[in-house]
């Protein structure tokens, strides 16, 4: 059974995804505060612990289904979540202005972004009903990770995104697209 460590680093690992759409996000939106920043974090740090559990209880039924479509599902999702993000920022004119708090913030699409970056987590639930592992411990640790790293990518972002000025939006775009594309190269053997 794997300790609280190699379930952290489990998390950390996770968390990857979710760090970058989180800097994206705080990058976009310059005057987030810890509260706002510790919003978003739970939502991801929220998915990132439910994915691990439904695939846990859904196990092999449904490690097929996963496999062969995860990719596919996170890579249209963070697609399109990032070339929405890039289109508001071209029509948006100043990131600064532009840019709601994160208080403001659309949680259908953070959502969304937090379910995409972290449906790979259900394949290792179903890795992890393979092993004896207390699934409940798991998916505290590696959503408490999750919460905890994209609170600090909000954060980073936030000192970053004013130096983007004008290419704040299109830069977490960016990154949100290219998260997809690499989950997609990965899994496709591309890459």
């Amino acid at each position: 059974m794997p300790g609280i460590l190699t379930l952290g680093a489990l998390g950390a690992s996770l968390s990857v995804d979710a760090f970058a759409a989180a800097l994206g996000k705080g990058a976009q939106a310059p005057r987030t505060r810890w509260r706002d920043a510790l919003r978003v974090g739970a939502v991801f740090g929220f998915f990132e612990a439910l994915t691990p559990a439904a695939g846990w209880l859904l196990g092999y039924l449904v490690n097929d289904w996963i496999a062969d479509w995860d990719h596919w599902v996170s890579f249209v999702l963070l697609a399109v979540i990032g070339g929405h993000m890039i289109v508001q920022s071209l029509r948006g004119g100043d990131a600064a202005e532009a840019a709601p708090a994160a208080s403001e913030t659309n949680y259908f699409r953070l959502m969304l972004t937090a379910l995409a970056t972290s449906i790979d987590a259900a394949a290792v639930g179903v890795t992890l009903a393979l092993m004896d592992v207390n699934i409940a411990v798991a998916c505290i640790v590696i959503g408490g990770v999750t919460c905890l790293v994209a609170t600090g990518g909000v954060m980073l972002g936030k000192r970053v995104g004013p130096y983007l000025g004008n290419y704040a939006g299109i830069v977490g775009g960016v990154v949100l697209a290219g998260i997809g594309t690499a989950i997609l190269l990965q899994h496709t053997g591309v890459i």
